[in-house]
């Protein structure tokens, strides 16, 4: 069975940006391959963050990857600061990873210039993706068409370090491009985030989403109530294809084109749907936070079988790279 890893930041509780264009994919491959889904803090710290609410952050996460339908028997979800071998990797692959190579990533380019400082764990935090993918020998990758880049470089830094240490440790992974692709915000314009305050949490009440999507931007030609609109470039008709029947869909854009509904209307019925199906996510969600013990001990089995794995592949790393295995004995001269 082919190997998929994917990671995700401790953002606390999913929202619909990362469970449309991330998480609902994954409950899908864990029944198709032998899938690794990490909750990546190590990541997550390349930022400023607030240390003592990372914890609750982390553990939030957990519990609303479970209630999105992620299985612990049919994959292993862990935590990426569990696996110490994690950054032992990340390390051994920044010795083959050209500076320039870094320094062209659109991500980097991006976020370096909203920093007075630029960190070098914001330069490395692609290397520290790679180890991450291939400390599991993954075979694919799911991922955003924004991460595409990164998966290159993946690919490079594996041809690099074959190439110098005589060997074929590791795959070149894959890119899978997920069918929900970039999930655009409330606002219309960007990708959905919580730092961009343009999306739905999905343990929000209905009270909660209707507030949310009552301002949210559709068709900018529709100005009056009676104008007609084009539904494709609506951004709450592309959100009706996620939550509501097809029939459902198919009336919805024949409303917008004849003006038979309002921008009101239309998100009234995606907010009906929309709860349909986020009750049972919440349930699930209330569920796992009575039982906390439980999440804790999945994500302990979930980093144990993931060290498993971690460990023979850094032994086999060690041993190319001529590193001495300290579980060998020593042979005095």
């Amino acid at each position: 069975m082919r190997r998929v890893f994917s990671g995700i930041q401790p953002s606390g509780e999913l929202h619909l940006g990362n469970y449309l264009g991330a998480v609902r994919n994954w409950v899908e491959l864990q029944e198709q391959y032998d899938c690794y889904f990490c909750i990546v803090d190590y990541h997550a710290i390349t930022q400023d963050y607030d240390a003592a609410a990372l914890p609750a952050r982390t553990f939030d996460m957990a519990v609303s990857l479970l209630a999105a339908g992620i299985d612990p028997s049919h994959c292993t979800l862990f935590v990426q600061s569990h696996v110490h071998e994690h950054t032992e990797l990340a390390w051994v692959f920044n010795t083959v990873t050209p500076l320039g190579d870094l320094e062209r990533m659109t991500q980097f380019k991006d976020k370096s210039k909203r920093q007075e400082s630029v960190l070098a764990g914001l330069l490395n935090y692609p290397v520290l993706q790679a180890a991450d993918v291939l400390l599991y020998k993954a075979d694919l990758v799911p991922v955003g068409e924004d991460q595409v880049q990164h998966i290159e470089l993946m690919r490079e830094i594996v041809r690099k370090w074959n190439a110098k240490f005589g060997s074929d440790v590791f795959p070149e992974p894959e890119a899978m491009v997920g069918k929900a692709r970039r999930i655009i915000g409330l606002d219309g314009q960007a990708k959905m985030s919580k730092s961009l305050d343009n999306t739905i949490g999905l343990l929000d009440t209905p009270d909660q989403i209707w507030e949310r999507l009552r301002p949210a931007v559709t068709d900018p030609a529709r100005v009056k109530r009676t104008d007609p609109g084009t539904p494709e470039v609506c951004n709450i008709y592309n959100l009706h294809k996620y939550f509501s029947p097809s029939d459902t869909v198919t009336h919805v854009a024949a409303q917008c084109r004849s003006a038979g509904w309002g921008c009101i209307e239309c998100k009234r019925v995606l907010a009906d749907n929309m709860e349909r199906t986020l009750t049972d996510f919440r349930h699930r969600a209330a569920e796992l936070r009575a039982h906390r013990e439980r999440v804790h001990e999945i994500l302990d089995d979930g980093a144990r079988r993931a060290t498993a794995v971690a460990r023979e592949t850094m032994l086999e790393v060690r041993r190319h790279m001529g590193l001495l295995d300290s579980e060998q004995p020593q042979t005095p001269e």
